[in-house]
């Protein structure tokens, strides 16, 4: 299903749904972040997606990793939630969604990179090569947050 984001557009859908989802920043021994390329926007992008009923958000963040990457991760922390009510995903089956993302930090302990249905690409990346691909602004944010090494951060 195809999808646009909006962020802070004065021209942008008004939401109609609200729903909980999860985004890892999965880092290696060696300081690489695993990336995705995404299938349904072209861009790169970090594994994620929505909260299931029953999981919970580090479930959620586990569970969507293995599914677009093939890595097995255990969660090691939160880099940050993302709740901007000015960046909303606008999917062509007329749903659009606020942000509710809560952006977990994750260290690999198994398996090998595959790509899936919803990604074309994935690979790890140093910082300064994620720096240089295309992605949108609100995962680019959650890279920096992490690069930043501060406390969690509230958006």
């Amino acid at each position: 299903m195809a999808r646009r984001d909006y962020e802070n557009d004065p021209d942008a859908p008004k939401a109609n749904s609200l729903v909980p989802a999860a985004s890892v920043v999965v880092v290696d021994d060696a300081g690489r972040v695993l990336l995705q390329r995404r299938s349904d926007n072209g861009m790169w992008a970090l594994p994620g997606g929505v909260m299931e009923l029953g999981e919970s958000i580090a479930g959620c963040g586990v569970r969507e990793t293995r599914e677009e990457t093939g890595i097995d991760i255990e969660i090691t922390g939160i880099v940050g939630t993302y709740t901007d009510p000015g960046h909303v995903l606008a999917y062509d089956d007329g749903e659009v969604r606020q942000e509710f993302s809560i952006c977990l930090l994750g260290r690999p302990v198994s398996g090998s990179l595959q790509v899936s249905a919803e990604s074309h690409e994935v690979a790890w990346a140093t910082p300064e090569q994620a720096d240089r691909l295309p992605m949108l602004p609100s995962i680019r944010k959650r890279l920096t947050d992490w690069r930043s090494g501060t406390t969690p951060v509230v958006r």
